[in-house]
């Protein structure tokens, strides 16, 4: 979605301009010729990425190679840490700028890697308001751009055509559902979440977005149940419902933007967790509460019903 934004936004800039790199389905409509489709590197969680090594340095070769063939004027890598440094130093060795849109949540966790955005990144754009100064006191040159989700119209559709075109009960109250955007997460978090939904009486719908990662049979395997509504898009269905379960990552942003309460979820292998956590340096874990610097309520204020 945000490598999409960028290729229209600079496309209205220099109509003649050309891009090739990793992408799906959104920058493939906006005009990228993708070596690589992002659903082959849709792994998460630091035991889960051994397994899929081999076929992720694949991959990366391949892309290598092909930058060598087409020899870009610029490269622009976009979040995705662990696989994007490494194309970034690549891309350093042959003396191809580098920017680095929605840069990595080195803030959080493992703070010492800003050190690779030093040594391989010429300009770094972030998409929260504290990254600038974080990155700059430490010798990255780095400029707030807004994050691309701020500048999203709110969906246009109605509730009576939504649930018109979905077959869902107007009256009845909506809770979206977001468990992920990978499959490893979606096993991880939608059983659970099923759990909690199946505990709600009768007078809910829930709708559950599927992610340009994921297939429809692959969730309706997992869901088993006639309960949950598989719908195209995030946005409309945040829209429309009364809360939402959100795991963790840009989806609580999209619940927020869409002024929709959630409860955020996510877990993680046990060895992941504890590998994790002990590097983990924030005190909040939502992207909505980074952002504001504060929990949902205050510790003198009950919390919301």
């Amino acid at each position: 979605m945000y490598g999409a934004q960028l290729i229209d936004a600079l496309r209205r800039l220099e109509p003649s301009v050309r891009f090739f790199g990793v992408g799906g389905d959104r920058m493939r409509a906006a005009g990228c010729d993708t070596v690589i489709d992002t659903k082959d590197l849709a792994v998460v969680g630091i035991t889960e990425i051994l397994s899929h090594l081999p076929k992720i340095l694949r991959l990366y070769r391949n892309l290598i190679r092909e930058a060598d063939r087409r020899k870009p004027g610029l490269a622009i890598v976009i979040d995705s840490p662990a696989f994007n440094w490494r194309v970034a130093r690549q891309m350093k060795k042959r003396g191809i700028p580098t920017i680095y849109y929605v840069a990595p949540q080195f803030w959080a966790w493992r703070q010492g890697r800003v050190r690779l955005l030093r040594k391989y990144i010429d300009k770094a754009l972030v998409i929260f308001p504290f990254e600038e100064k974080f990155y700059r006191d430490r010798g990255v040159n780095a400029t707030f751009v807004g994050h691309p989700l701020a500048e999203l119209p709110n969906p246009a559709v109605s509730r009576v055509d939504y649930a018109q075109q979905f077959q869902i009960e107007p009256d009845k109250h909506w809770i979206t559902l977001m468990p992920g955007s990978r499959v490893k997460e979606v096993r991880m978090n939608l059983p659970t979440i099923l759990e909690s939904a199946a505990q709600l009486g009768p007078e809910y719908e829930f709708l559950l977005p599927v992610a340009p990662t994921l297939d429809q049979s692959f969730l309706r395997s997992v869901i088993g149940s006639d309960r949950i509504t598989l719908v195209p898009d995030a946005l409309p269905a945040l829209w429309h419902s009364r809360a939402g379960i959100v795991a963790s990552g840009t989806a609580t942003m999209e619940a927020a933007m869409m002024n929709t309460p959630f409860v955020m979820v996510y877990r993680v292998s046990t060895l992941t967790y504890l590998l994790g956590k002990p590097r983990v340096k924030v005190p909040r874990f939502a992207m909505v509460n980074l952002i504001a610097e504060r929990n949902w309520y205050s510790t003198t204020s009950p919390p919301p019903t």
